[in-house]
């Protein structure tokens, strides 16, 4: 049976800093993008509020036409009984039939006069809400050509970097597979922990990348030598040395530049 190849520290570093570029690049893509993705999702529950609200609205219209009819309703029947009891007033026997056919009248007019009250205050509530419908119209089309305009944008970058993103996805995937489990995953927790997503880092004038804090000599020797990983031991970010840092940008710029 064959013998594994045991993977050196150099390659295991190589790796991780291919890795970290292929995610950084990731990285670029996805903040091109920015918020869009968030806005066009606000926009899109924004838009969906108003269409509900605007359908609550003309269904208060409705009913508000529904409670117009049934007080006229009121009204003709009011009238009708207004006639047949004066109608009936002129048969009576005596002056208490009399009295109690007026009061009859008298409480259909209240009726009547209550009636014509609601209604009046049902056309005003109608056009507090055609005026409420007029504005949340207005707001929808804002809205909606907001979203349009902001989604076209969105597609258009997405367009311009999905085979691009993919494509880097995948090689970062492969990537991984070549890296043990246990340096993957500190590496991983590395890139979530710092606010940049740079795990690996080269050293730049004596100190580790984005820092100010000055390696030691011997342990920029040490990281030189590439014979063992080593951490930044204020930012806890893996770190190699210029040279290998520069033959691997050289390596992937010429991949990145496919797009």
């Amino acid at each position: 049976m064959a013998k594994k190849k045991e993977v050196t520290v150099e390659e295991k570093l190589r790796a991780l800093f291919d890795l970290q570029l292929i995610d950084s690049r990731v990285d670029e893509i996805r903040n091109v993008r920015g918020e869009l993705p968030l806005e066009v999702e606000d926009l899109e529950d924004e838009v969906a509020g108003l269409n509900t609200r605007l359908e609550k609205l003309h269904n208060d219209l409705d009913q508000i036409d529904d409670d117009i009819k049934s007080k006229k309703n009121i009204i003709e029947e009011a009238k009708n009984l207004i006639k047949k009891y004066t109608e009936q007033q002129k048969n009576v026997r005596n002056n208490r039939e009399y009295n109690a056919l007026s009061k009859e009248v008298e409480f259909q007019e209240l009726e009547m006069q209550l009636a014509e009250k609601h209604i009046k205050e049902f056309k005003v509530a109608i056009e507090q809400k055609k005026a409420v419908i007029d504005q949340t119209k207005e707001r929808l089309e804002e809205r909606e050509s907001h979203l349009k305009h902001k989604k076209a944008e969105l597609n258009d970058i997405l367009e311009e970097t999905k085979r691009e993103e993919e494509f880097l996805l995948e090689k970062s995937e492969e990537f991984e597979k070549l890296i043990e489990a246990r340096l993957l995953a500190a590496y991983k927790r590395i890139r979530n922990n710092v606010h940049n997503g740079l795990a690996v880092v080269k050293i730049e004038r004596g100190a580790s990348g984005g820092s100010y804090f000055t390696i030691p000599p011997q342990v920029q020797v040490e990281i030189a030598s590439r014979k063992k990983i080593i951490t930044d031991e204020h930012s806890g970010r893996i770190l190699v040395d210029p040279a290998l840092a520069d033959e691997e940008q050289e390596k992937m710029e010429k991949l990145f530049a496919k797009f």
